[in-house]
C-alpha cells in the first residue's frame, strides 16, 4: 500500500533577528559589488538622460497643439 501524502514535514525559520541580520548580510553583499561611474560615464548618462526627456517634451507639446487645433477645427 502507498504511504499516506497527507503528512507533511514542516520547515523551521529561523527566528525573526536571524533574518533581519541574514538579509543585512545580503545586502552588504551585493553592494561590495556596486561599482560607482567614473565621471565622464556620469556626463554621459546625465547628457543622455536630458535629451531623452527634451524628445519626450516636445513630443508631448505637439500632441497636445495638434488635438487642440483638431477640436478647434472639428467644434469651431
Amino acid at each position: 500500500m502507498a504511504e499516506s501524502s497527507h503528512r507533511t514535514v514542516k520547515e523551521k525559520k529561523p527566528n525573526i533577528f536571524m533574518r533581519i541580520g541574514q538579509f543585512i548580510k545580503q545586502v552588504l553583499d551585493e553592494m561590495r559589488k556596486v561599482v560607482a561611474p567614473s565621471g565622464l560615464e556620469l556626463l554621459k548618462w546625465s547628457l543622455a538622460v536630458f535629451i531623452f526627456v527634451l524628445l519626450l517634451m516636445l513630443f508631448t507639446t505637439g500632441i497636445d497643439f495638434g488635438l487642440g487645433k483638431l477640436m478647434l477645427f472639428l467644434f469651431g
